[in-house]
């Protein structure tokens, strides 16, 4: 991990660690890598989510791409995979996303997708990085060499919404579905999305101001949704982060639907239909054990990754799988998108759920839950600090005790957040009160040791 980019591109809270003028550096350097690898000008797609600083970020970015000779093309407020999905389609050299995902409105991030729908490589990333860390003077065009702004981001929209609704053959009729757009990128795309099926839905959290994105709703709040889904007896309630590259749902009884349950049933009907190549999922770490419980009954392979959706894609495209994702809601459906899509797998599983004739509580039952507790501990911004917790001996051996007297009958994993000061305690156990208690005393040590770490 470099020194601007993290997991998952260059996050920070817009106006301290990420400004209009890092912003314009990285569309310079971008732009610069971009030209030196093609040998020519540049075109570059830029989408957004509906964060108050989007816009100011957007300016910045184009203004640095066009200064050194790339062309522009933004797509206006649209999910992540969109900009993926459309990068490629318009032949386009690169993609650039300004979102920082499920975060709060202050937060924002620039994402670098490539010519193919992937995110850059690491390599990539580094030469980007050393530009703009260097100091050294970019190659500003003048005269009929400066970069321009494309236009024409009103029917790629309906492209990419058509792309997604040939990616299901069935037309969804007879259910009832709550929505909720996370007042993010999703209110500008699903609303003419599921409009186009014959299934009934409604829609919330659907109003973005700048700074209500990720506020008390979407995928990482489903508590509205779920409240809302019984009183209104809907079948089902979908839910998206505020770049609607994650998808979390509810059954008609209000209760969560997480990745685990959704690549459970996903599988299984990939698996009917002959769809799952290798008859493989792959996971992340952070899978529940009742995931590795599901495919150990359904003879389907589960294969674990690190976390994050990238060491998921890249295991996916190493092996040729077609279905893989995290419990948080990324989800990967290497058939139609080349990076978690939230809306696309909202479609996968209606369309399972659809055709299954069954209630969505009853559909989910298939993937069974060990009770499990996470707690995010909050730690010093300072460089460092992370990993000297990580490493830190004391830490070490709780976690070996902890692991011994669940004995085989849960396991504890804990990691640093790639892209928040946080570091993430997930305790399984047979009962919930087991998990929870062990949790709590790791946070409490993990508190502990943040405190006593001093650079």
């Amino acid at each position: 991990m470099g020194k601007l980019f993290g997991t998952d591109g260059i996050r920070g809270i817009v106006g301290e660690n990420l400004t209009v003028e890092l912003a314009f550096h990285v569309g310079q350097a971008v732009a610069a890598v971009l030209t030196e690898e093609k040998g020519s000008k540049p075109t570059i797609t830029i989408g957004k989510d509906t964060r108050i600083s989007s816009d100011m970020l957007e300016a910045a970015l184009m203004a640095g791409i066009c200064s050194v000779g790339g062309d522009v093309m933004p797509l206006g407020t649209i999910p992540t995979p969109a900009v993926a999905y459309l990068t490629v389609l318009e032949q386009a050299d690169a993609g650039i996303v300004i979102s920082a995902s499920h975060n709060p409105y202050e937060h924002n991030g620039i994402k670098v997708f490539n010519a193919r729908g992937y995110k850059l490589s690491d390599e990539s990333e580094a030469r980007v990085e050393e530009l703009i860390l260097s100091g050294a003077p970019m190659d500003v065009k003048t005269h009929g060499e400066i970069g321009k702004r494309l236009h024409g981001m009103r029917q790629m929209k309906r492209d990419y919404i058509d792309h997604l609704i040939s990616s299901i053959d069935c037309d969804l009729s007879g259910l009832r579905v709550l929505v909720d757009c996370a007042n993010g990128a999703a209110s500008a795309t699903a609303p003419e999305l599921f409009g186009r099926f014959k299934c009934y839905a409604d829609f919330i959290h659907r109003e973005p101001n700048g700074t209500n994105i990720n506020d008390r709703c979407g995928s990482t709040h489903l508590e509205s949704l779920g409240q809302r889904v019984v009183a209104g007896k809907y079948d089902v309630g979908v839910a998206f982060d505020g770049d609607a590259d994650r998808c979390l749902m509810v059954d008609e009884l209000g209760h969560e639907i997480d990745g685990d349950k959704i690549m459970a049933v996903c599988g299984a009907y990939m698996k009917r239909n002959g769809r799952l190549t290798g008859n493989t999922i792959v996971a992340t770490v952070m899978s529940n054990l009742g995931l590795h419980e599901f495919c150990r009954k359904n003879g389907i392979d589960l294969v674990c990754t690190n976390v994050g959706d990238r060491n998921v894609l890249e295991k996916m495209v190493e092996c040729c799988y077609k279905l893989g994702g995290e419990q948080s809601g990324h989800m990967i459906f290497t058939d139609y998108a080349t990076t978690g899509d939230g809306e696309l797998t909202a479609l996968q599983f209606l369309q399972a759920l659809r055709r299954s004739g069954k209630r969505a509580s009853e559909l989910a039952s298939c993937c069974p839950q060990y009770p499990q507790e996470l707690i995010n501990v909050a730690v010093s911004h300072v460089p460092g600090v992370k990993d000297a917790i990580m490493q830190d001996p004391t830490l070490r051996h709780a976690i070996a005790q902890m692991e011994q007297e669940l004995a085989g009958e849960g396991r504890v994993l804990i990691r640093p957040s790639g892209t928040e000061a946080l570091i993430r305690v997930m305790v399984e156990a047979k009962t919930t009160e087991v998990a929870r208690k062990v949790a709590e005393d790791l946070a409490d040590l993990i508190k502990i040791l943040s405190e006593k770490i001093q650079f």
